[in-house]
């Protein structure tokens, strides 16, 4: 049994920038923060540590309390953005036919691993006409502020809710960024990659990855990456 687990923005879809607004709106908000840091990277980040970074980084307060105020008022302003009359959220090459292909297999769990809120990644997976419980497993950025943290979320929530005792490469975490590849590493994870995000096909080999793609469109080449011995 094998557990293919996806990270959401720059690996699954595309909000067409609507996380990034609505976190900025809500850092204005709630602490009054007008111009978050200058060439701050949102990718291959989590929720919390996105918040508490840009809070910091602003002389303003970070600690936990504060970051859940923030994201809290965050979920609200992104179904709005997610809403705004003529957005798109828009799916990557490949992604409905390589989930649709797992799916129908008797030996794989599809699940998600990102750094966003559940809420957050709930709202986006509905945007792009995705049911979020058709990922039978998850592990989130409001499970633990450390994206190397989610991985073991993960394995405990095949254990203790689908009963399967599973972990090293019968875990396949599948991203965009250096640090969808590094996540894993502790407990033994295949990482495949895809460039659909901002970093080179390269980057991500570099990064060692199993195997990186330019896109999910190739679902043979994908599924023989994440099956193979």
């Amino acid at each position: 049994m094998k557990a293919v687990l996806f990270d959401l923005d720059g690996t699954l879809l595309w909000t067409d920038g609507a996380g990034r607004r609505a976190i900025h709106r809500s850092l204005l908000e709630v602490l009054g923060i007008e111009h978050p840091a200058r060439g701050f990277r949102f990718d291959g980040r989590t929720d919390p540590e996105i918040v508490r970074l840009l809070a910091a980084a602003a002389g303003q307060p970070s600690g936990p309390a504060v970051v859940d105020a923030v994201l809290r008022r965050y979920v609200v302003l992104l179904e709005e953005e997610l809403g705004r009359p003529g957005h798109r959220t828009t799916l990557y090459p490949g992604v409905r036919e390589l989930l649709e292909s797992l799916e129908r297999r008797g030996d794989c769990i599809v699940g998600l691993l990102t750094g966003n809120v559940v809420a957050g990644a709930d709202l986006k997976l509905r945007a792009a006409g995705l049911d979020p419980t058709r990922f039978r497993v998850g592990a989130f950025g409001s499970d633990d502020p450390e994206r190397a943290a989610l991985p073991a979320v993960a394995l405990r929530r095949l254990r203790e809710g689908l009963g399967l005792d599973i972990g090293g490469a019968a875990v396949v975490i599948v991203g965009d960024t250096p640090s969808d590849v590094t996540c894993g590493r502790g407990i033994g994870a295949r990482a495949l990659a895809v460039a659909t995000g901002s970093f080179s096909v390269s980057d991500l080999v570099t990064a060692g990855a199993y195997a990186a793609f330019p896109d999910l469109a190739d679902t043979a080449a994908v599924v023989a990456a994440a099956f193979a011995p």
